[in-house]
């Protein structure tokens, strides 16, 4: 499916179909990638996994509220660490650049196309624990590390990649190991998308630093787009 500028920025929603989730109703997809998807969940619960959605697709106000609230310090940017970043101190380019080490700009997430999953098993979090999303739940010794590993042997016979997961030195967004891709859709949202579309969506909107993004926008292409 050839995706409308609207719904390669997040704009749109009449690319998606609801995926099934007994945890929560808000996750959609693109109905090729909700199949596959369909497909791994199936052959992962024969292996003893509980695989479930922890995000799908985020819309572009959802992605605006996320990136504003980071660069107006009312939402935490950490390092590769953790560590709460301290963002008075930085420049509006400096705090961009912290932000885009693990949040993408609004209108730039590839959970706008409608292709990609967050996932986690319920069934292996610790009773009491909240899902974080970061690195250690899902490498050796965290919760999901043998489901990581049984996917990372199994992802591809369904269309699956692990996008965060590149070794490009050039590439300078952290690692994901929960994020998985649909591919044979997610490379042709990714073949369309450009900094001139990406700007002709901010057009009415308000958006963080958005002159100094504008002005580094080719130079965010090239080191924080995946």
């Amino acid at each position: 499916m050839k995706l409308t500028p609207e719904q390669l920025t997040g704009k749109s929603r009449t690319h998606l179909l609801p995926l099934p989730c007994p945890y929560s109703s808000n996750h959609f997809l693109q109905a090729q990638a909700l199949q596959a998807f369909q497909a791994l969940q199936q052959s992962a619960v024969k292996n003893g996994f509980n695989l479930q959605p922890a995000s799908s697709f985020r819309d572009f106000w959802r992605q605006q509220l996320i990136w504003n609230g980071k660069f107006n310090g009312e939402r935490k940017v950490h390092d590769d660490h953790g560590t709460a970043v301290n963002l008075t101190a930085l420049s509006s380019w400096e705090k961009c650049q912290a932000i885009l080490r693990w949040s993408a700009l609004p209108g730039a997430s590839r959970h706008h196309w409608g292709t990609e999953i967050d996932f986690w098993d319920p069934d292996r979090i610790p009773e009491n624990q909240s899902l974080q999303l970061e690195p250690w739940e899902y490498e050796q010794g965290g919760y999901f590390a043998d489901l990581s590993a049984w996917l990372a042997d199994n992802l591809e016979t369904f269309g699956f990649t692990l996008p965060f997961m590149q070794s490009e030195k050039s590439i300078e967004v952290g690692r994901e190991p929960w994020h998985i891709s649909y591919w044979p859709l997610a490379e042709q949202a990714q073949n369309r998308f450009t900094p001139e579309l990406l700007i002709s969506a901010w057009e009415t909107e308000e958006i963080g630093g958005k002159d100094c993004l504008i002005e580094h926008l080719d130079e965010i292409f090239e080191r924080y787009f995946v």
